[in-house]
Parts: C-alpha cells; structure tokens; sequence
C-alpha cells in the first residue's frame, strides 16, 4: 500500500508542477533548476554530516565510492538508466521533448536513493506498516512537482522505477531484514546523502557526474 500510495504522490507532483511550468519563462526554468541543485546540496550535507565525524565512516565512504564507481562504470547503469529512459521517451510520444531524459533521470535518482526508499519498503513488507513510506510520498511529491516545472513530463516517469525498487524490496523483505539494524542503515544514509549531493550538482552543471554509475555503492556499504 505504501508504495502505491508513493507512486501516486509522484504522479501528482508531476502533473502539478507541469501545470505551474506552463506559466513560467524560460529564464524562470532554468533559475528554478539551479535553486532546486542548491536545496538538495543543502539537504544532503545537513543529512550527512551527522556522521562523517565518525573516522570509520569517512574510511568507509571513500572505499564505497571508489569501488562503487569502478563496478558502475564497468555495467554502464548510468547507460543502462538512458536507455531505457530513451525508451520511455519515444514510447510515450515526448520524441522531440529535450529534457525528457534530464527529468527522468534526475527525478528518479532523487526519489530512489535514499534510506527511505529501503526502510520504508522493508517495514510495509516486515511489519504492514507504511507509515515512512507515507512521509516519503509527502517529500517525493514537494521534490517532483518543484522539478517537473522546470524539467518537465520526464519527472513523473520517476514513479515507475520507484514502483519497481521499493515493490521488489518489499517481495523479499524477509531476506533483506539485516538492513533494518542501526549500523546499516547510517551507513546506507552517509552514501546516500553523498550520491544525492551529486544529484543536487547535476542540476547546477549538468552531466558532471554520472550519478546512477555509483549506485553499487549501496551495495558495497553493507559489506562493512
């Protein structure tokens, strides 16, 4: 239910801030763009920053990233994202909509990682208790309506993606309960905060860092 329910906030937002994008120039846009790279920057340092006075943290941090990087870069997530992206795009009639892509793949890295996106699917899955994912929804629902008016139509697509992770963590929410321990989750919300920051430096200089090839990093932090 939660994820559902997330899902729709996403719509919802999309559809929203594509109304409020009708009404806005150009300049107008492009302005609200870098404002939202700010706030994400913002919010990510504020997230991460709680931890990173740990030395153990910061040691481990930067052997995620770097092996992280070196496995997405190797199978091409960032391409893969693009790809089916690309999909999307022409599949939904927005062929010649330029900023289709930039939408989608900066909307759903913005929604999906994150803690969570993870803690809140496991705890619908474990418990039937949706109620982070419910706070979730509120926050995805403010970021995707801000971002679809200056990006556009491919912000709302970022729903199916997050339907997909969270719908799959919750279906085997009994093998990934580990997850749910205190150390886990700080060390999946210090990378994440990370990769979002990266996600907030994309809005003020697009394309400089391929953020979706650093995704294994999640995966990476578990093994410390």
């Amino acid at each position: 239910m939660g994820t559902l329910v997330n899902v729709s906030a996403i719509v919802l937002g999309g559809l929203g801030g594509m109304v409020l994008g009708k009404y806005l120039k150009d300049s107008t846009q492009q302005l609200l763009m870098k404002i939202n790279g700010v706030c994400v920057i913002f919010l990510s340092i504020q997230g991460a920053m709680e931890y990173m006075l740990k030395d153990s943290y910061t040691i481990m941090l930067i052997v995620s990233l770097a092996i992280g990087a070196v496995v997405g870069e190797r199978i091409d997530i960032e391409g893969a994202l693009e790809r089916f992206g690309s999909w999307l795009k022409q599949k939904t009639g927005n062929a010649k909509n330029k900023l289709f892509m930039e939408g989608f793949i900066t909307s759903t890295l913005t929604v999906c990682i994150g803690a969570m996106a993870i803690v809140g699917a496991l705890q619908d899955g474990l418990f039937h208790d949706p109620s982070t994912l419910y706070a979730k929804s509120l926050l995805d629902l403010i970021i995707v309506f801000v971002l679809s008016a200056s990006l556009g139509i491919g912000c709302l697509f970022s729903a199916i993606p997050v339907g997909i992770l969270q719908g799959t963590i919750m279906l085997f929410s009994s093998l990934l309960a580990f997850l749910l321990t205190d150390g886990a989750l700080d060390q999946l919300s210090v990378v994440g905060n990370v990769l979002i920051f990266c996600v907030g430096l994309n809005l003020i200089f697009p394309k400089t860092i391929k953020v979706a090839n650093l995704l294994p990093a999640l995966l990476v932090v578990l093994l410390f």
